[in-house]
């Protein structure tokens, strides 16, 4: 909850809501926190307000959304800005996914036997349903931006929750030659290694960016070298479309000008 709430309060508009309405900031707290559940549930034909009937837990969440907002001079905010804190609270946050997403197959399993695709579509929404509802838990803001959907352009932990999901439903089906306990220990210390050092280096490339470079230009053409300016690093896909443009026209007043020879 502490790592998700931490967060939540760098969300675009998060704090100002939280001072205008604080209904609204508490139930897109919960969206936040609880939206693999919410989600699951919906795709699974189960009441979304499951959840809620989890009284220990929605206090507990409610409790340290309180102190995370509303905690006077941020006294609780800022002892988990710590380094050391915020690096293990994130690596307990990386470790509960790994539990969500083996939760979400085994319940997708009990609905549908040995439908993978279902199991691979609940374990993704479980373990992170919070990512894939953004753009409805930023309707509750006041805040509509669809250029942020996560299908247009996934994030990190959204990426690495599929991939997951996908080995954990094969290692379920039987189709992967490893134990459950050594999958579970492998993903879950490739989750905490990866968050951590990301934190550290203060990096927001996602590690799987050569692989998904050359996956993309491999089978669907896609661009392995963005464009760049200089003094820049990478640029948005927005941008590489003007780069794209621009070096098109200038390509195509260069044979314009050749055949103006030519002739």
């Amino acid at each position: 909850f502490i790592s998700s709430y931490a967060s939540f309060h760098f969300v675009s508009g998060a704090v100002e809501v939280s001072v205008r309405s604080p209904v609204a900031c508490w139930f897109s707290a919960m969206l936040y926190c609880f939206g693999g559940s919410v989600l699951s549930s919906l795709m699974l034909a189960e009441p979304p307000v499951a959840f809620l009937a989890k009284g220990t837990s929605v206090l507990l969440a409610s409790s340290v959304w309180y102190l995370v907002f509303y905690c006077p001079q941020d006294i609780f905010y800022r002892c988990f800005a710590f380094l050391p804190l915020r690096l293990l609270v994130a690596g307990m946050k990386e470790v509960t996914r790994t539990w969500k997403i083996t939760a979400g197959i085994a319940h997708a399993d009990g609905h549908f036997k040995d439908a993978w695709l279902v199991m691979v579509a609940v374990g993704w929404a479980r373990g992170a349903g919070g990512g894939l509802i953004s753009n409805f838990e930023q309707l509750v803001r006041g805040v509509w931006k669809p250029e942020t959907n996560e299908l247009l352009e996934m994030s990190y932990p959204v990426k690495v929750t599929l991939i997951g999901a996908v080995l954990f439903t094969l290692q379920h089906i039987q189709y992967l030659p490893i134990a459950r306990h050594n999958l579970v220990f492998l993903y879950t210390v490739f989750l905490v290694v990866s968050k951590v050092t990301m934190m550290l280096t203060r990096s927001a490339t996602s590690p799987f960016a050569p692989f998904e470079a050359a996956l993309g230009h491999m089978f669907f053409g896609l661009q392995m070298t963005p464009c760049k300016v200089k003094g820049e690093g990478a640029i948005s896909s927005n941008d590489c479309s003007v780069c794209d443009w621009f070096s098109s026209e200038h390509s195509d007043g260069v044979k314009k000008k050749r055949a103006k020879k030519t002739e």
